[in-house]
């Protein structure tokens, strides 16, 4: 019988796997073979050591772009391992750690190749990956990427493409309480403060126009990316795809697993209190600040954030907005991907080239 934490797993995020890189054979073969939560770790690391392989011996064999591509994947298997698996922290970091070094090798040699950057905040880091259009003769416009809850940079490669198919910059970051950043920094509700440290970093980048910066999350990060374009001017342009108007009000719909990561990554000793601080994460009163121009992308069945609590950021928003409401929707709307993200990314450039 299958463990309810793996059936959860699937019914809640399975389309997003392979909308975000997993093969779908890959998928059903390494799902299927996971008896219990215990093993889900284990199991996905497995199906990333295969492409990692390749990874290395492409690299060995000096064909750099294929090495680039299986490295690149690689990643997300690991990082789906790791993405949920809080009750054992040594072994889910120990496939983060393989998520991360296998993107960082692979940067070079992906099209258009990506760069680390590393953002001194609060005692911490928050690591990020640059990448370039490669048509670019001037400063590029930009657009921040912010993962949700349980997602990381390692997640955003598919929908990085888009931008940057455009002529847009892509800066994927991991936070406070998300990827490489959720070890030193907890989850925190006032994200207008690393959001401006992170805009900081990338104003100052002189192949960046810091006249230009879009930002786009998803999930917890449509929460993240509202909160910090209701503060910060710099941001011209905004998407919000299924992020809540309020953490606290979704507590009760959100699947054990989410609620247990929010847990372990807002550094809450009990469940108690992991719902309070829950509650912090709010855009009651900022809504109104946000003036730069807002989609927001929401499914209507989305069992995770109900797609009110989308429609509400669109309401209340002190500026132009929109809401694109896909019927048949779930969280992420990972399975629609074409009816949102070639439109999200069109909605940006135009908003980047004003």
């Amino acid at each position: 019988m299958t463990d309810g934490r793996v059936a959860s797993a699937i019914d809640h995020w399975g389309p997003r796997f392979t909308a975000n890189g997993v093969e779908a054979a890959d998928f059903a073969s390494v799902t299927a073979a996971i008896g219990d939560w215990d093993g889900w770790c284990a199991a996905w690391c497995e199906a990333g050591a295969e492409h990692e392989r390749l990874g290395r011996v492409a690299l060995g064999d000096g064909r750099t772009r294929s090495a680039g591509g299986h490295l690149a994947q690689a990643a997300v298997y690991y990082h789906f391992a790791k993405f949920m698996f809080v009750q054992d922290i040594p072994q889910m970091r120990a496939a983060h750690e393989r998520a991360v070094r296998c993107l960082t090798d692979a940067l070079p040699h992906i099209d258009p190749p990506g760069e680390r950057i590393e953002i001194p905040f609060d005692g911490g880091v928050l690591p990020g990956i640059l990448r370039r259009p490669r048509a670019a003769a001037g400063p590029s416009a930009v657009v921040v990427m912010i993962s949700g809850l349980d997602s990381a940079k390692e997640e955003l490669r598919a929908t990085e493409r888009l931008f940057l198919d455009r002529g847009l910059a892509t800066f994927s970051v991991d936070g406070p309480g998300q990827g490489e950043a959720e070890y030193a920094l907890a989850i925190r509700p006032d994200w207008e403060v690393p959001g401006g440290a992170i805009l900081d970093a990338v104003s100052a980048l002189p192949s960046l126009d810091p006249a230009r910066i879009g930002i786009w999350g998803v999930s917890l990060g449509g929460y993240y990316a509202a909160r910090v374009a209701s503060a910060d001017r710099r941001v011209r342009a905004c998407v919000a795809l299924c992020g809540p108007y309020s953490l606290g009000a979704a507590w009760d719909q959100m699947p054990e697993l989410s609620r247990d990561a929010f847990r372990v990554r807002s550094k809450s000793a009990t469940a108690e209190q992991a719902r309070q601080r829950a509650g912090e994460l709010t855009m009651a009163g900022r809504v109104g600040l946000l003036t730069a121009p807002l989609l927001v992308v929401a499914g209507q069945r989305d069992r995770i954030f109900r797609w009110e609590l989308s429609r509400q950021l669109t309401d209340e928003a002190g500026g132009e907005a929109e809401l694109l409401l896909l019927a048949e929707g779930n969280h992420g709307c990972a399975n629609l991907p074409r009816h949102h993200r070639p439109y999200t990314a069109d909605w940006m450039a135009r908003q980047l080239a004003r």
